[in-house]
């Protein structure tokens, strides 16, 4: 019987890649999203590509009675989940704090935060019954290091280095491994989604110079999925090789 890979954030970028990877790899996967015309082309573009099983749950991880409902309704056979992947996140604005947008900070804090709990918190407990399962969440180089006009974006991904190593201590005495990774400059539509649909302002982001795909960030996370049961990789960070931190980034 196959693995079974929870992915949030699946609808795009990362989490899409993710998906695409582990059914590669004879994974059975539980794709969710907001957007459920996505989700189902997802759900046929694997089914046709790989042989495996797939589901696909459209609900929104800021809810949280709807992720514990959703959860909750999965058959039993799903709820045997070997790996889940926290990658539903976003940025939202660009301004300096003290002219920050409050829905922007909500929804940041909500997704980033808040619906990696909520979905946390339903799936921990079914890891620890088993006896197994790997969390992996999805951080930033942002979790690390600030930048100008980063302010609550990079509390945000702060905090998941912070919970991430709660939950590895945490869960230590259950054997659930426990992974944070944190990508630099990846070009998908994060940047689109950063400045409300502005297409032209995302692609200037990444001009002049080779930033991550989401298959690579994808590689890395399948990277730590893949290590022999007693090996636990805490942390990857990586970045293009354009990229030192993020105050400097070589371009053409």
């Amino acid at each position: 019987m196959n693995k079974i890979a929870f992915i949030t954030g699946a609808t795009s970028g990362i989490g899409k890649a993710s998906a695409k990877l582990f059914a590669e790899h004879n994974y059975d996967v539980v794709i969710c999203g907001r957007r459920a015309e996505r989700l189902a082309d997802l759900e046929k573009e694997i089914k046709d590509a790989f042989d495996v099983e797939v589901i696909s749950l459209a609900f929104d991880v800021r809810n949280q009675p709807e992720v514990e409902k959703t959860i909750a309704g999965l058959p039993d056979r799903w709820k045997k989940i070997d790996l889940l992947l926290n990658n539903a996140g976003l940025s939202a604005g660009l301004n300096p704090i003290q002219d920050g947008d409050l829905v922007h900070w909500e929804n940041m804090i909500d997704t980033n935060i808040k619906g990696l709990l909520y979905v946390s918190r339903e799936i921990m407990p079914l890891m620890i019954n088993q006896g197994f399962g790997h969390i992996i969440n999805i951080g930033s180089l942002a979790g690390k290091e600030v930048y100008p006009k980063g302010n609550v974006y990079c509390a945000s991904k702060h905090a998941v280095d912070a919970i991430n190593q709660s939950m590895r201590i945490d869960l230590l005495l259950h054997g659930i491994k426990v992974s944070l990774v944190m990508p630099g400059a990846t070009e998908t539509e994060f940047s689109v989604v950063r400045f409300d649909g502005d297409e032209d302002k995302a692609k200037n982001a990444y001009k002049g110079f080779q930033a991550l795909s989401a298959e690579d960030v994808a590689d890395c996370i399948y990277y730590a999925a893949s290590r022999k049961p007693h090996i636990n990789v805490n942390e990857i960070l990586l970045m293009p090789v354009a990229q030192a931190n993020l105050a400097n980034l070589k371009k053409d």
